[in-house]
């Protein structure tokens, strides 16, 4: 079976990075797959066996996601949009996919309905349709307007066959986000969470006793680990580790000098979640991706949910993980080092907690349902 995946990551790579862990479920199921990104390349992520296609890479201007940037960081002109819907009609018809996904669409990336849409309206022209799929997370930006949520409702009614929600139902529904209509609700299936198999400990030990520090490679991230250095002076006891993404040295460096000795700054690494397993504690935003790596490995937590502009989702994932023993949410509006401190301490009294009841495999059974729908209608 040939799949297709369309995703477009504006601000972060978590959208690309669940896009990826199901398409490798369906290429180790033997399927042929195709990852079509239309966001900036993020090669810390691996895309190994799998097709790729980089379409001409847009950005959100900051958590405005109405004004997309190009890669040269001016906004995106006209010309420049054509060709990605260009090259995106030429993979559809050279690729002609037996199954169709679309990461977030038509729930999000309203700035780019007309390149989905002309996407959805060309697989029809196939010589054979294939299934349409849209692949969603478990808590959404809740839509500002009812109409909004209408029009997402009417598209998925037209093009898709159903909306796979990456979610434990037994945890988080999409209620909790979203309106969801008798008619919607019978598009949605619930997979359990996307999340790559669980890790082993650090073999050499990496992250043993430490707090470690996440926080994506953006600037939005900086308020945090600026406050953790000054958390770190605080509680000399402690020994703080940075994890800083992104392709900015100056950045680091910036940081580095900034840390005392009981403090270490240093590039995201591809072992995180195996440190994630020992460490003490840990410190970072709730975006999906980073949820799922906290339940799996039952570290204690603070959660800082990304809340500027209009962002809701991590305030609203991260006040369904505060039940959890040993999470702390934490508001970004309320970050100091003194709060930062305390807070810490009472998760790491809580100590580490097993998640074990929760559904993980959301790929393998993502891949499952893909498989029965697609025979099914052949």
């Amino acid at each position: 079976m040939k799949v297709m995946i369309v995703v477009t990551h504006l601000l972060g790579t978590g959208h690309l990075s669940r896009a990826l862990t199901l398409g490798r479920a369906f290429h180790a199921a033997g399927d042929e797959v195709l990852i079509v990104s239309g966001g900036r390349p993020a090669p810390h992520l691996d895309r190994a066996h799998l097709g790729w296609l980089q379409l001409p890479p847009l950005a959100s201007d900051g958590v405005d996601f109405t004004r997309l940037l190009d890669d040269q960081d001016q906004a995106a002109g006209a010309g420049y949009l054509e060709a990605r819907l260009t090259e995106l009609r030429r993979a559809l018809a050279s690729f002609a996919p037996d199954v169709l996904i679309t990461e977030l669409f038509p729930f999000g990336r309203r700035s780019l309905a007309d390149e989905f849409l002309t996407l959805l309206e060309a697989s029809r022209e196939l010589r054979r349709r294939p299934l349409v799929l849209a692949s969603i997370r478990d808590i959404l930006a809740p839509p500002s307007k009812p109409k909004k949520a209408d029009r997402a409702e009417a598209i998925v009614t037209e093009f898709y066959d159903a909306v796979l929600v990456h979610s434990d139902a037994a945890a988080t529904t999409l209620d909790r986000s979203w309106p969801v209509t008798p008619a919607l609700a019978a598009k949605l299936r619930y997979t359990g969470y996307v999340a790559p198999p669980a890790p082993l400990p650090h073999p050499e030990g990496a992250g043993t006793g430490e707090i470690l520090i996440s926080a994506g490679g953006g600037a939005v991230g900086d308020p945090i680990f600026h406050a953790a250095l000054a958390a770190a002076r605080l509680t000399p006891d402690l020994t703080w580790r940075l994890l800083v993404g992104g392709q900015d040295p100056a950045r680091l460096a910036a940081l580095r000098a900034k840390a005392p000795a009981n403090a270490r700054v240093e590039p995201a690494r591809p072992d995180f979640r195996q440190m994630l397993l020992l460490a003490a504690a840990s410190v970072s935003m709730c975006g999906y991706n980073t949820a799922m790596d906290l339940l799996q490995a039952g570290t204690p937590s603070v959660l800082i949910p990304f809340d500027a502009g209009k962002e809701v989702e991590q305030g609203l994932r991260a006040a369904s993980l505060a039940t959890l023993p040993g999470v702390a949410v934490l508001p970004a509006a309320e970050l100091t080092p003194a709060r930062l401190a305390d807070t810490l301490a009472t998760v790491i009294a809580a100590g580490p907690r097993r998640d074990a009841a929760l559904q993980f495999d959301g790929a393998a059974r993502s891949v499952a349902l893909a498989h029965q729908m697609a025979k099914a209608s052949a």
